[in-house]
């Protein structure tokens, strides 16, 4: 079992990037298939949005 714990501050305007992300998802879950399923949970739910450059962009979860 995972031990590595990130935890991420909160931000004003966060620039975490989509690693960032992965990181401290994959720390708390257990297995590649359950951070895969709570990255894309994420963005389905509209909690997490992907930005560039400015502009937001759509994430297509399939």
């Amino acid at each position: 079992m995972k031990r590595n714990r990130q935890i991420l501050k909160p931000r004003k305007f966060s620039s975490l990037s989509l690693g960032d992300l992965i990181l401290a998802v994959s720390s708390c879950t257990s297995s590649n298939r359950e951070t895969v399923a709570t990255v894309a949970d994420l963005f389905a739910s509209g909690q997490v949005r992907l930005q560039d450059n400015g502009r937001f962009l759509r994430v297509r979860v399939c």
